[in-house]
């Protein structure tokens, strides 16, 4: 029984290490790419 939770808790400490991961990895990419077009955007608002 011991094992059985042993295992159960591994599972959903490894489930939510992923959620967490793949949120932190959409945030970062959101950040890299979107900083770089709002500053565009900027650029062309500022020119036209």
């Amino acid at each position: 029984m011991l094992r059985f939770i042993d295992d159960l808790a591994g599972a959903i400490y490894d489930f939510l290490k992923f959620i967490l991961t793949s949120f932190t990895y959409l945030f970062a990419g959101m950040l890299l790419v979107g900083i770089p077009m709002l500053l565009i955007v900027f650029v062309f608002k500022w020119i036209y």
